[in-house]
């Protein structure tokens, strides 16, 4: 797998934060791809019910419909029942566990420092996320914060697909892709004020030409 696998532009689909707005999940996952976004993960830290299964499924078809990838936070047996990628984090199941319940899906892993990095290359993780590059709202306990120079530095650690992730807005994006990030996964920057999603993704699609090598 190689860079050019993931999208540039990497938005993280909130159901905590969509609700606090008052947006429905599928209403926002359906502006995104309108909108040109080739990837989402669902991100959903509560009980995960059948309502918000079915609610998942529902972006699961809309992805396949437009060609986009949909990867699921932190579940890797949903992911498998939605024919989904799956992301995880330093506390989730590791990449080998979930490989073998997705023994050809996507698999992203979250890494907060160089020792992770390091030993992120014995997983068979097909991208590598990194963060928080700046302050974040979107953790309650969020990892010591990594910097732009940070994200250059440790940029060597690995080859694999690097999705650089906190607090990454329009504003700050460039110099995160300029110090090696392949990808920027974004949460709060998707969602603003006036619940004109569709309008963002629009903005953000622009900001980072997907097509460019």
């Amino acid at each position: 797998m190689d860079s050019m696998d993931i999208p540039r532009f990497y938005p993280i689909l909130d159901t905590a934060l969509l609700r606090r707005r008052g947006v429905a999940p599928v209403d926002a996952a359906r502006q995104m791809v309108e909108a040109g976004a080739r990837i989402l993960q669902f991100r959903h830290k509560d009980f995960f019910s059948n309502a918000t299964f079915d609610e998942a499924a529902c972006i699961a078809d809309l992805c396949r419909r437009a060609g986009a990838m949909l990867v699921i936070n932190d579940r890797a047996d949903i992911a498998a029942l939605l024919g989904a990628g799956v992301h995880l984090g330093q506390e989730d199941l590791t990449p080998s566990q979930a490989r073998r319940v997705l023994p050809g899906g996507l698999i992203g892993y979250s890494t907060h420092d160089a020792h992770q990095l390091r030993a992120a290359a014995c997983e068979p993780a097909d991208y590598l996320a990194l963060g928080p590059i700046f302050g974040t709202t979107s953790k309650e306990k969020p990892d010591p914060v990594v910097g732009v120079e940070g994200l250059r530095e440790l940029r060597g650690l690995t080859d694999r697909p690097l999705v650089a992730i906190g607090g990454i807005t329009r504003a700050n994006a460039r110099s995160v892709m300029e110090a090696g990030a392949d990808s920027v996964a974004v949460i709060s920057d998707v969602y603003p004020e006036t619940g004109r999603i569709f309008d963002r993704v629009a903005e953000w699609v622009l900001l980072i030409d997907q097509r460019a090598p």
